[in-house]
Order: structure tokens, then sequence, then C-alpha cells
């Protein structure tokens, strides 16, 4: 009853701008009922930032929503909390305009053959604008902003309940603790070559590689929102991507190893590889660690498929992928490095000497899988990550000079992925309006659902990742390093 309550009351703020006396603020609260209303109809609602509740105008992700605890009174902090707010939003509503079909399109408000779908986002920055001014001037909707502003978590507790998560996480974890230690033999061994298989090693795009003294200047002299967090521009970004980018050696058995661009075929049900042309799409991500936030660049292959092993492989389905990330100190020297699926499956980390991991605080839960730990990296160095055939898991990681290759991949920015073209001339996000690819789910859901994740297995956007069955955990938790590890920040 509380919550429908909170509800309906940050709802009714929404409303208020809907009978509001301006005729500009009743003109914008229209626009974004109208938006929504064909964005909902044609079902292309971009699920990578939450939605705040009586405020349409903006979105939230983990690491944001943790900062809404510093904003207090600060007239500085509350104008880059909201703008940061609005930027998710606008990022978000410029993918589902260039989804939306066409005759939703033509039936927004005032819209016509004759206007552009770049006139209908400027539309919406300026309506965000009009009604954030709004809003930011009563102190009741900034308090109920704050409410709002926060991110569900993946798991369905009711699903849980029903399963009996208390009694079935039991032997979960025994198939948790089992997949370790099989995943520890491997890193012992060297990695194998299936019969008829060769090993590729895939290196980054070549060019000038920063030194690590360059990426200090760059990460010293950016400029930092009273949020704390760093305002970096897509160039200072890219140069940073480079210079941390991993070489791929992969077991390549056959084409469903062969990672590449997605993209919509004709009449397809979901998005395909095209392994002609090998891309790793990038992202930037951040972490809190005390009072510092911490720039991550994150790395995302995809491959075909898993096939299956045998008549019955619960694991088996269409497209799978890797994801790669590293944690930046303040000086730009790598911390950490973590791993995991597009399904938020096989979390894996990979401390350097200045990550110390922290105990698990229940033996049962997922906390911190450490297969193998990597000595520093330094300048002309690069991380090698072994990736086996079929199942594409991680077979162990080596620091090595970055030698070249007869093999390079291309970066593409991620955000890429949440519209992209097809033959017929429209645009479609490669996730579905849950987040998840449809079409990529797996034969374990019909097993795992007891612990409370949508059907696990399934290959899912960014934001949207459960990485453990035991326990909670997202791999975009604002406090996830910071519980599992102890830093050291500053070079001895």
């Amino acid at each position: 009853m509380l919550l429908a309550a909170g509800c309906a009351t940050f709802e009714g703020q929404f409303a208020a701008h809907l009978a509001s006396p301006s005729a500009e603020v009743r003109e914008c609260a229209g626009w974004y009922r109208a938006l929504d209303e064909q964005v909902e109809a044609a079902g292309v609602r971009d699920a990578q930032y939450a939605r705040v509740s009586g405020f349409p105008y903006l979105r939230v992700d983990r690491f944001l929503a943790s900062s809404g605890g510093k904003v207090g009174d600060g007239a500085a902090a509350w104008q880059a909390f909201i703008e940061r707010l609005r930027s998710l939003d606008l990022e978000s509503r410029r993918h589902e305009i260039d989804n939306l079909p066409r005759s939703q399109f033509d039936a927004l408000p005032a819209m016509g053959a004759d206007i552009t779908r770049a006139y209908a986002l400027a539309r919406t920055r300026e309506c965000g604008g009009r009604l954030a001014g709004v809003d930011l001037a009563d102190p009741r909707a900034r308090a109920e902003l704050l409410a709002a502003a926060r991110v569900p978590d993946e798991y369905s507790s009711a699903q849980r309940l029903v399963g009996l998560y208390a009694l079935t996480r039991i032997p979960f974890a025994d198939g948790v603790k089992r997949w370790q230690d099989e995943m520890l033999a491997l890193f012992r061994g060297e990695a194998p070559t299936p019969p008829g298989a060769s090993r590729v090693r895939f290196a980054p795009p070549t060019g000038k590689i920063l030194p690590r003294s360059t990426v200090l200047g760059l990460l010293a002299r950016a400029q930092f929102d009273p949020l704390g967090q760093p305002m970096l521009s897509e160039r200072e970004f890219e140069l940073i991507a480079a210079a941390y980018a991993p070489s791929f050696d992969i077991a390549i058995a056959g084409d469903y190893d062969r990672f590449g661009a997605l993209r919509w075929r004709r009449e397809g049900a979901l998005p395909e590889v095209d392994a002609a042309e090998p891309v790793v799409y990038v992202q930037p991500a951040y972490t809190r660690y005390g009072e510092r936030v911490l720039l991550q660049v994150v790395y995302t292959l995809w491959f075909p498929e898993r096939p299956p092993r045998g008549a019955v492989d619960l694991l088996a389905g269409r497209l799978d992928g890797l994801v790669w990330r590293v944690t930046l100190a303040p000086d730009g020297e790598p911390l950490l490095y973590d791993s995991m699926h597009p399904c938020g499956c096989y979390h894996q980390f990979f401390p350097t000497p200045r990550a110390r991991p922290r105990p698990a605080p229940d033996a049962l839960e997922e906390w911190a899988f450490v297969p193998q730990s990597l000595p520093g990296v330094h300048d002309g160095e690069q991380p090698v990550v072994s990736i086996a055939s079929a199942t594409h898991y991680i077979e162990g990681v080596a620091v090595a000079p970055g030698a070249a290759s007869l093999v390079r991949y291309a970066f593409r920015p991620y955000d890429e992925l949440r519209s992209l073209g097809r033959l017929d001339g429209g645009r479609r996000s490669a996730f579905g309006a849950d987040g998840l690819i449809a079409g990529s789910e797996r034969a374990e859901r019909f097993l795992y659902w007891p612990m409370g994740i949508p059907s696990p297995g399934a290959m899912r956007q960014w934001g949207r990742h459960a990485t453990a069955f035991v326990g909670r955990r997202h791999f975009d938790d604002a406090d996830l390093i910071e519980r599992r590890f102890a830093l050291d920040l500053e070079p001895e």
C-alpha cells in the first residue's frame, strides 16, 4: 500500500504539469505523454536505464542512483544531478525516436512527413529543460525525485519465494562451486586447442598507443562535476580505450567462434553476427571507491552462438559473447579486470597487486571468483585473453608486449547496438523493451528460475546483468568493486 501511494504521488507530480496554468508546461507534459504512448505501442522502449517515476524526462543508472545521497542542498550539485539524469533520458529518447516505425512517429503531436526525427529529439530536449526548471524550483518535487531515482534489481523476489530459494540455493551454490573448480583446473594448465581448431590472436586496432603518463594527464586534467564524476570528451575516452585494449586469443573450430558486428538481416528474428568485420564494442563505466569515482573501460565481443555439446545441452543457444572490463586508478594504472558473458553469467575477477580480495560475508554467496591474479600491466604491455572454442570461457590471461598481429579488430561504440539499421530502411535495437535479446533464450531457464533471474542464460543489455545465482549482484553495481576488494589508489 505504501509503495502504491508513493507511485501515485510521483505520478501526481507529472499530473501537475499536465494541468499547469502555463500553456508551455502543459504542452511539454503532453509531448512526453504522447511520446511514451507511441514508444510503448511500438515496443521500442530502451531498457538500458531505469525511468524515474513521475519525471518522464529523467532516467537513472545504478552509478547515478548512488550519487543521490551526495546532492544535499547545494544548487550546483542539484543542477549536475538533474543534468546527468536528463542526459541518460535523452540518450534513450534518441534511440527510441530513431527506432519508432513511421506510423507511430507520424502519430506524435504536430508531426508530419516534413518533420524530422532530429526535430522530435530537439523538442524533447527543450521540453525536458522546461520541466526540469519547474521541478528544480520545488523542494517537494526534489524530495520526490530523490526517492524515485532508484534502479530496481534484476531479481524477482516472487520467483525466489515460489522457488523456495532459501533451500534451493544450497544445491545451486554447490553447482557454482563445481564450475569454479573446473575453471581453476583449466587456468592451471595450458589452454587446450580442440582437434582441427586453430588459435587466432586478434589485436587492437593499429595506431599510436598513449603512454600511461599521458593517460594520467588526461585523467588529472579532466573536469569533475559537483558529484565527483570526471567529464571526458568522446575523443579522450577513445584514446584511453585504445591504451588499455586487450588482445583476444581464440580457439576457432567453427563459425560459432568467429566474433563480429551485430546486424539485422532481412526478416531476421534476432540480430546476427557478421564475422567478416571483427568488432569489439566499447563503452565507459564508473565505479565508486570511498569518495573517489574510478573510470572503467568495457569491451564486448559477440559470437554467433554457443553450439550444443550433445543431444541435450541446457546452455546452448543463439548468440554468445564476452565482456571484458578494466578499472583504472586515478594515476591511470589498471587496478583489476573482470569479465562475464552478456547473459550476466560466469563473472570472474582478475586483480593486480593493487587490488586485494575481501572475504565473503556468506560462504554460500557468489562473491568474487578469482581464478587468476595478474602482475602490474605497464606501458607497452596488454592483457591477452585466451578464449575457448564453443563455450567461449576464458581459459587464461597473460600479460604480454603489444606485439603486431596479422588480425586486428575494430572499435565500435556500444551505443550503436541500441539502434541498428535494417535493410528495409528502418532501425531497431538489438535488445527488446525488457532488455533481453529475443531468440537468445537458453533451456536452462526452465531449471534455474528459482534463483529469481528472468530468463537466465539469455543475452541482455548493459545495466540488466544479474551476475550471481546465489546472492544479489549486478555487473554495474556502483559498489561492486569496493565491497569485494581493497584497492591501492595511490602508487607506492
